[in-house]
């Protein structure tokens, strides 16, 4: 079989990816550019200047800053931007994290004509969201489905088999042309898709019980950042804004 052909993005749908090299994290911009409403997934705190200065020179209103769940490698930008743009913060009620708006699977994130559907895929963490935009063929994983990996599950209310069975179930359902944008990568790719990673991911295309094995037996280190990510983020990463 050979790989499906991929839908364009429509005229009016701006899409920009930006990156933070000490995290590996990934960020996504995108903009109505009919209306100028605009929101980003997953900001990272000490690039929150770039991206609001981004949004101001491409003439967007940001609406939203967007998480996918509370991470531990970093601190999110979403309050150090709604400080500079006036945008509001979004993350999952399951997440426990401080948000101006809660969701849950289900509601939809509009900017412009544009609309997010929200799907639940905890198993990294319990609040873990992936974000899909059906016009676009596109869904934004956050760390439950990285490119041949996925999030870890060792920790922060981690479940290998909640994970395997969210993947499987919510994001491998999807058309397999959708692309797949996931929150790192440590390698340089920039996205994979759903027929790629129901192919050739490592992980995920072995059995649950494989998959909980090899989970579960990483041995991976302790996230750097987590000791300083957690309590920021379940403070919307506020009181980490450094002072000017």
């Amino acid at each position: 079989m050979s790989l499906p052909e991929r839908k364009p993005f429509s005229a009016d749908f701006f899409f920009r990816q930006l990156f933070d090299t000490e995290s590996s994290t990934y960020s996504y911009l995108l903009a109505d550019t009919s209306s100028g409403e605009a929101v980003i997934i997953d900001p990272v705190l000490e690039q929150a200047k770039r991206d609001a200065q981004l949004v101001k020179d491409l003439g967007f209103k940001l609406k939203y800053a967007i998480n996918t769940h509370m991470h531990a490698d970093h601190i999110t930008g979403s309050g150090w931007l709604r400080q500079l743009t006036g945008c509001q913060s979004v993350i999952a009620a399951a997440s426990g994290a401080k948000a101006d708006r809660h969701i849950a699977e289900g509601d939809r994130i509009d900017f412009g004509r544009h609309s997010i559907d929200t799907l639940a895929t905890p198993g990294h963490t319990n609040g873990c969201m992936s974000y899909v935009i059906k016009e676009q063929g596109c869904v934004f994983t956050g760390d439950t489905l990285l490119i041949r990996g996925c999030g870890r599950t060792d920790f922060q209310e981690g479940s290998p088999k909640s994970l395997y069975e969210n993947v499987h179930a919510k994001i491998f359902s999807l058309p397999e042309n959708y692309r797949i944008y996931p929150a790192h990568d440590y390698k340089g790719q920039l996205e994979s898709s759903v027929w790629e990673e129901k192919r050739y991911n490592p992980r995920l295309t072995k059995t649950l019980d494989q998959f909980i094995e090899i989970m579960e037996n990483l041995n991976l280190p302790y996230p750097k950042k987590i000791d300083a990510s957690l309590p920021a983020n379940r403070e919307c990463g506020v009181y980490d804004i450094p002072k000017e």
